[in-house]
């Protein structure tokens, strides 16, 4: 299996910077109950304004990530750029009898999400210099995270779908998974976990651009959707950078994975369920 992806600088810190894309090109991989064994850097640099000691910091940050991941970089490319990219190409080894798809969410089935929502909204903040870095300690700690060991715990479990949570944000990605199981995911407003600060950014109207892309694109199929507060749509259709994975678990396997997640450090937010019908729709309770 294959993935790729990288994006400009989302913290001011170049070696974080380097951790977080890292851990976002691993995601992929990870959603699908793989295993990361090799990377190439992608890099875009403007060398002469940043100096090569920035270039390094951001390697030496991805370098980190796939380390951790047990993987290794066999190269990568770069080119001068007017502004930083950064991301890895992976490739990964899965089970063909165990790999997790967004096709086999059955009705019944309960929602587990492993990381609050809202970086899109707090790097926007973070950009805007509403924010600083420190205010945004918990949110670049989760974006840093790797979804390994919530992949590997999925697997022990058993799990019948799932999704990393990146750039269509929960909406599009629930959608997604909507579509390709033919099921109608039904998400609880009211229990989707926000990072800190997060809800009170949006308020302030720090809204990434992505996020009024995935409205436009992904609201016509969301049942009721003129009744979603406020609040609730923009965390729904942020854009998350390295966000956590969406788990469609059997009911009677719920309980062992949420303590599974819970023991091993991991979140484990129950935001929704499965309904049979109407299929590929998405509704907010």
């Amino acid at each position: 299996m294959q993935s790729v992806d990288f994006f400009t600088p989302v913290v001011d810190d170049p070696f974080v910077y380097g951790q977080i894309a890292a851990a976002n090109a691993l995601s992929d991989i990870y959603a699908m109950g793989g295993r990361p064994i090799t990377a190439l850097n992608l890099i875009g640099f403007p060398l002469c304004q940043l100096g090569v000691e920035t270039l390094i910091a951001v390697l030496q940050g991805g370098a980190d990530k796939v380390a951790e991941a047990g993987a290794v970089i066999a190269g990568g490319h770069s080119v001068e750029d007017d502004e930083p990219k950064y991301g890895l190409s992976v490739t990964g080894l899965v089970d063909p009898r165990k790999m997790v798809t967004t096709v086999g969410a059955r009705a019944g089935d309960l929602l587990f999400l492993t990381k609050p929502l809202g970086t899109g909204i707090l790097t926007t903040a973070l950009k805007g210099e509403i924010l600083s870095e420190a205010d945004l300690s918990e949110a670049i700690t989760g974006m840093a995270t790797l979804n390994r060991r919530a992949a590997e715990i999925m697997l022990e479990v058993g799990v019948n779908a799932c999704t990393d949570i990146t750039g269509f944000g929960l909406l599009g990605h629930a959608l997604e998974l909507a579509m390709a199981s033919q099921v109608c995911v039904i998400l609880q407003g009211d229990a989707l976990p926000a990072y800190p600060r997060a809800l009170e950014m949006a308020a302030m109207g720090l809204i990434p651009e992505g996020s009024y892309r995935n409205r436009s694109h992904y609201l016509p199929q969301v049942l009721d959707a003129a009744r979603i507060s406020t609040p609730i749509l923009d965390l729904l259709a942020d854009p998350q950078t390295s966000g956590g994975l969406l788990i469609s678990v059997a009911a009677d396997k719920s309980a062992a994975l949420r303590d599974k997640l819970l023991s091993a450090g991991c979140a484990a937010f129950l935001i929704g369920r499965i309904a049979a019908d109407p299929s590929g729709r998405l509704q907010v309770d």
